[in-house]
C-alpha cells in the first residue's frame, strides 16, 4: 500500500496516546528514565504498546483499537499499573500533565533513535524544549473523503477539548496564566496549526505531494497540526489535548470526540469552507488562556459563547450518539467538569495554593495518576 493510499479502517473505532512524564523521587524533576523504565517493562513480558518519545525524561503509551469507552479505560488503567509498577522497581514517579512546571529545558536528553535524532538536528533548541506532553485520539474513518470531513468539521469543537484537558498552567516555574501553556511550545514548529482547507482525499494527496517534493516534507509524521490525518491507520488524530492527570479523564475525552464524530458524520452539519477558520485561532487562543471561562466565537452565527457553556449544550446533543456508542456516563462527567469549570490546570493551581511548591505538587501529581483519585 502506498503510504499515501488511505487505510481500510472501521468507522467511529477509536484508540488512545498518552504521553507521561518521568520523575525522580527526590525533587520531583525529570529525570533520565526512559531506557530503564522500558527496559524492565519489557522483562515484563507486558503485551502493551509502550516506547519512547523524543527526550530520555518521557514515553508514550498507546492503547489498541477500541468501539466502547469502558473497554478503553480498562486498557488504560491495564497498562497505568504496569508502568507505575515498573516505575517503583526503578525509584522513579510517572506523572500526566501538559508540561512539567519547573523542569530545564537545556537538561533534557535526546533519547538516541535515528528519527528524534534527525529532529533534533533540524530544530536545534525546540526539539529539547519539545519535552512537553499530550495526549492524541485517532478516530477511525471509512474512506479519506469522510476523514477529510471530520477532520475539518471536528476543529470547530478544538476549544472545548483544549479547555477539557488543559494540565500546562506552569512552566519554568511560574505561573503562564495559561491553562494550556502547552501549546504555544507547539506553535513554534513550522508545520503546527491547523490543516490546509482540502476537503476531498484525492486533493490532500495533490498536496501532500506537491509538499513532499519540495523536500519540505518526507512523511505525514513531519505535520504537527491540531487534528491530521492518519492514513496509514485509516484515521483522523486530535492532538490538541494536554495530557490529562487521571487515564479517566483521558478515557472520558476520547469518548467525547466519538460521539462528536458520529454525530458529525451522520448529520453533516458543518459547511467545510474558509468561513470555518475565520475565529479559528482566536477561539484556541481563548481556550488555552482561559480554559472553560474563555469565549467561543461560533465561525457560523458569530455569537460569543463562553466555552463551557458550549460544552454543556453539546453534551446535551449527543446525547443519544453517546446513549448508542455506551459512553453516556463518560459523556455525564465532561458535561459536568463544564458545569463546574473544573479541569486539571484549577486541580493543579488549588493544590499548589496548599503548600506553595512545584515539588509537592508534582508528588501529589504522580499519586493522582496512580490511583486516578
Amino acid at each position: 500500500m502506498s503510504d499515501m493510499q488511505f487505510g481500510p479502517s472501521k468507522a467511529l473505532t477509536f484508540g488512545i496516546e498518552l504521553e507521561l512524564q518521568i520523575l525522580n523521587r527526590r525533587d520531583c524533576d525529570l529525570t533520565r528514565g526512559a531506557n530503564d523504565l522500558l527496559r524492565v517493562i519489557e522483562r515484563s513480558k507486558s503485551q502493551s504498546d509502550i516506547k519512547p518519545e523524543i527526550t530520555e525524561s518521557m514515553i508514550e503509551i498507546a492503547t489498541g483499537v477500541h468501539e466502547r469507552y469502558a473497554d478503553a479505560l480498562g486498557e488504560l488503567r491495564n497498562i497505568r499499573d504496569t508502568v507505575v509498577t515498573a516505575a517503583d522497581r526503578l525509584n522513579l514517579l510517572i506523572a500526566g500533565g501538559g508540561a512539567h512546571p519547573f523542569q530545564r529545558w537545556s537538561e533534557r536528553k535526546i533519547f538516541d533513535k535515528p528519527r528524534f535524532k534527525q529532529l533534533s538536528s533540524l530544530y536545534g533548541y525546540l526539539a529539547k524544549q519539545f519535552t512537553i506532553f499530550g495526549q492524541h485520539v485517532h478516530v477511525g474513518c471509512s474512506d479519506g473523503d469522510s476523514a477529510m470531513y471530520l477532520l475539518h468539521a471536528m476543529s470547530r469543537y478544538v476549544p472545548h477539548f483544549v479547555a477539557l484537558a488543559a494540565s500546562s498552567p506552569y512552566q519554568q516555574a511560574v505561573d503562564t496564566a495559561y491553562d494550556s501553556s502547552r501549546l504555544n511550545s507547539v506553535s513554534a514548529f513550522p508545520l503546527s496549526g491547523r490543516a490546509p482547507l482540502v476537503d476531498r482525499w484525492a486533493g490532500f494527496v495533490t498536496f501532500f505531494e506537491k509538499m513532499r517534493a519540495a523536500k519540505v516534507v518526507e512523511s505525514m509524521k513531519d505535520f504537527y497540526w491540531d487534528i491530521r490525518p492518519k492514513p496509514e491507520y485509516g484515521t483522523i488524530e486530535v492532538r490538541v489535548f494536554d495530557t490529562p492527570l487521571t487515564v479517566e479523564r483521558a478515557a472520558a475525552l476520547a469518548a467525547y470526540v466519538q460521539a462528536l464524530a458520529r454525530r458529525l458524520l451522520i448529520d453533516r452539519p458543518i459547511s467545510v469552507d474558509d468561513d470555518l477558520y475565520i475565529t479559528y485561532t482566536y477561539n484556541r487562543f481563548q481556550a488555552c488562556r482561559f480554559g472553560m471561562e474563555g469565549l467561543i466565537i461560533d465561525p457560523l452565527t458569530r455569537e460569543h459563547v463562553p466555552i463551557h457553556e458550549d460544552i454543556v449544550a453539546t453534551c446535551e446533543k449527543l446525547a443519544v450518539d453517546a446513549q448508542e456508542l455506551e459512553s453516556t456516563v463518560a459523556l455525564e462527567q465532561i458535561a459536568r467538569w463544564a458545569r463546574e469549570r473544573d479541569n486539571d490546570a484549577r486541580w493543579m493551581r488549588e493544590r499548589y495554593a496548599e503548600t506553595e511548591s512545584l515539588a509537592d505538587l508534582m508528588w501529589k501529581q504522580s499519586q493522582y495518576f496512580r490511583t486516578g483519585a
